[in-house]
């Protein structure tokens, strides 16, 4: 594992153990065996680090993504949502930690907005990818005409994230079960008449 590798997976540890405000460049550094000098040579701001531990160390729905918009026409809309929806829920289970963290310090929110416009990326965007995929299962007679793709998108993403936030309050059962539930209530406004 490279010296950059090292410290992502650091910075990840030491999120998930202090937590994302108490998790400093010196502790960081020191869960990684080197000095902050070294840490900022890979990482210019802390806000860096913190969006590659994002990218890099949790489930990415990236990946999910794009083997959704290679479904298209391929198995059901439903067996394809609740994939993507798995994903989803893992994805937002593991980043909570980090996404609260970011949300409760207004210094690193200040930060991480101005390196996701800087990126063009955010938390958006699995929702933009997810419309596109069902406005194509539209074309193809697989989605109702009159369905709004980016809506449903929103709902059932919104559905994922909300899972997440309340199966780390209390014990809801095994997250995988939930998804056939989500797709089969969104699949029932999106079928064609």
């Amino acid at each position: 594992m490279g010296t950059r590798d090292r410290i992502v997976a650091a910075a990840e540890q030491v999120i998930n153990e202090l937590g994302l405000a108490r998790a400093t460049t010196r502790e960081i550094a020191r869960a990684a065996g080197c000095s902050e000098a070294l840490l900022y040579k890979h990482f210019s701001r802390k806000e860096d680090l913190f969006h590659a531990v994002l990218l890099e160390r949790m489930p990415a729905l990236t990946p999910a993504v794009a083997r959704l918009s290679g479904q298209v026409g391929v198995a059901t809309v439903a067996e394809n949502l609740e994939e993507f929806a798995r994903a989803a829920i893992a994805f937002y289970r593991r980043s909570l930690p980090l996404s609260a963290g970011l949300l409760a310090e207004a210094s690193l929110l200040t930060g991480f907005r101005a390196m996701l416009a800087e990126t063009g990326g955010g938390p958006h965007l699995p929702i933009l990818l997810m419309g596109a995929y069902l406005r194509e299962e539209q074309k193809i007679g697989r989605v109702d005409a009159d369905a709004d793709p980016d809506s449903a998108a929103a709902l059932l993403l919104g559905a994922c994230h909300h899972r997440s936030v309340l199966g780390s309050l209390v014990d809801l059962g095994p997250d995988d079960a939930v998804a056939p539930g989500l797709v089969a209530t969104l699949i029932a406004g999106l079928a064609p008449r």
